[in-house]
Parts: C-alpha cells; structure tokens; sequence
C-alpha cells in the first residue's frame, strides 16, 4: 500500500495510535477477513464535529489573450463547500453466563459470539459505503452508489462507464483511488477510527417475561462517513449484466481500459501522485467488484487473451490485477442493481 501523509491512515495504521487498552489489531484482522473495501480505505478525522467539510473548486478563472496597450481582465476561481456527514451503527450481544462458563473457557465462548457481531458490524458498514443513502436512511450517510448515479444528468456522470446491461439484474465495478485530497472514510471528531469492540463485563439481564438472570454483554460501536473530495478518482463501471450468476457482459476488459483512462493520473503500478501534486504513491487505487464478476475476469486472464489483465502474486499470495492494479472482492456489491443512466 502506498505510503500517505499521516494525517489520512489505513484502519491498521490508526489502530498503533490508540491505546494498549484499546485492542483494535485482532478486530481489524477480523474484519480483513470478510472485506477487502473496508480494511484499504483511509480513514481521516472530521474537522466540523460528526460532520466533515470540504471545499471543492467548481470553477477555472478566465486568461486574457492581451493586446498592447489593453489590459487584463479581472476573474477568480469559484468554490462550494461540501459537508459529509457520519452515521451511528451500534449493536450488543448478551449471553447468559451460565451458558458462557460450562466449558470453562468463556472468553473464547464469548469470540465465537461476537464474530458474528462483528460480521454484522462489517457487512452494515460495507453497505453503506456503496449503497448508503441519507435521503431514504437519514441515520446513515451517503456511500457511492448514489453519488454516481446518472450518467447523462450529473456532471460527474462522464466517471460512470455504461457496461450495457439492461434491466435490474446488473452489477458493478468501482475503480477508487484513496486519497487524503481524492476519497476516504471519515470518523468523527474526538473520537476512534474504525469498529470499536467494549467487553461491558458482567450484567443483569432479562427473558421475555421480566424475569432478571446475570450474562455477559459486550458493545459494538462504529461511527463512519464517507467523504469524495474529488471524484475524478472514483469511476464506476456500471451496467455489468448478471444472469443465472453469471456475468453475460463480454469485453470486460475494455470496460476497465476506459475506466482507468478517465483517472486524472495512473501508473503501471496503479499508484497515482495527488491533484497538483508530483510525488508518486500518494493515491491507492484499486478495482472493487463481487465474486460473480470476479470469476469472470479470473477466467479472462486465465485465457491470456489480453496483457493487462493478470495473475500477480503477493506474500505467496495469487490475486488479479488490472494494469497492475490489484482487483478486491466486496461482497456487498450485488448482481440486483437497477440500470445506470
């Protein structure tokens, strides 16, 4: 992964900065597992509360072609600000103790129970990070799937690329660039980075009936937003038909080709410098779809038909790359998505 300025880290990298007490490395290994999206994001502070406020250039100033003796015209450059806010997701998990002591071990009891929490946890945020929308969940925030969601009425509509598939049975493909000027997860101000795990020890808990008995419970906590500060560093392949689970789209990889080229900047190593800037490594691109869609790429590269689809391998490790640019599975992707146009 490249290397970033500190102030927009990994989940990984935030997670040396909190305290011993905190222990956030086994959650953040756990959440690896599930999720590729999640754990490759960088993750900044809020500067406005649970909210984050970005200002995004809408418009260029005019240069004066200049006669002799006539002068220059006077304009500047125009702004807007954006604010991205945060969601809450929370969840508990009580268990009766009695139950949790029988085998004598019940902290390793406990972990078999919160991995499905923490599933949970995973699969919710993920979800809103591709398909979060505050205009029919208020609680939660906007992911990406809304922000690019028409192609011919939204000026960042030239960053979606229509795979032609029609109906309500498409998938996608998304080509981000993480970056601390170009897209990246948001926590809000004051308080952790990424999923918060607190064993709330021994409590009162009660049956359907009122009646109290003692359980352990423990408290899951992950505050999240999403911030693009520029969206020239996230295209959308969209439109990628999926029938019978299996992908009907042929050329995929032109698909990508087009993708890739609407990049500001791009290297063969999928690393790209920032907006302005000259330093290489400072943007983390990769290519995110599901499993479906996955395997049909996998078999593209497998047929050594083209030279920029290929099999890499890393820590003896094999995984798919675009140009270099690894390709991640994100299972919340679905094969349901309605036409893009």
């Amino acid at each position: 992964m490249a290397t970033l300025a500190s102030s927009a880290l990994t989940l990984a990298e935030w997670a040396t900065r909190l305290d011993p007490g905190g222990k956030p490395a086994a959650v953040i290994e756990l959440l690896g597992q599930t999720n590729e999206m999640l754990t490759d994001m960088l993750w900044m502070e809020c500067n406005d509360g649970a909210g984050h406020k970005t200002t995004v250039r809408t418009g260029l100033p005019a240069a004066t072609w200049r006669l002799l003796n006539y002068g220059v015209v006077k304009s500047k450059s125009t702004t807007a600000q954006v604010r991205d806010s945060t969601g809450m997701l929370e969840a508990y998990s009580d268990i009766d103790k009695a139950l949790a002591d029988l085998n004598g071990n019940s902290a390793e009891f406990r972990m078999g129970e919160d991995m499905a929490f923490i599933e949970a946890m995973n699969q919710g945020m993920q979800q809103s990070v591709i398909y979060g929308n505050t205009a029919v969940n208020p609680e939660r925030f906007t992911g990406l799937g809304p922000r690019f969601s028409a192609i011919a009425s939204a000026n960042n509509g030239v960053n979606i690329v229509d795979a032609g598939g029609t109906g309500a049975t498409n998938s996608s493909m998304w080509l981000i660039g993480w970056g601390q000027n170009t897209c990246h997860g948001l926590f809000p101000k004051g308080s952790k980075a990424g999923l918060q795990v607190r064993d709330l020890g021994e409590v009162a808990l009660y049956d359907p009936n009122g009646n109290v008995y003692q359980g352990y419970r423990t408290h899951f906590k992950w505050d999240c937003g999403l911030s693009v500060r520029d969206w020239r560093f996230v295209v959308r392949v969209a439109n990628v038909n999926v029938t019978g689970g299996a992908v009907t789209t042929t050329n995929l990889v032109n698909y990508l080709i087009t993708a890739v080229n609407k990049l500001p900047f791009i290297s063969a190593a999928g690393n790209s410098p920032p907006p302005g800037g000259t330093k290489p490594g400072q943007v983390n691109t990769v290519i995110y779809c599901n499993r479906t869609v996955r395997a049909a790429l996998d078999q593209q590269a497998m047929a050594k038909t083209n030279n920029f689809l290929t099999i890499e391998t890393r820590d003896s490790k094999p995984y798919t790359a675009f140009r270099g640019i690894p390709i991640r599975i994100c299972d919340q992707l679905t094969n349901n998505e309605a036409r893009v146009v």
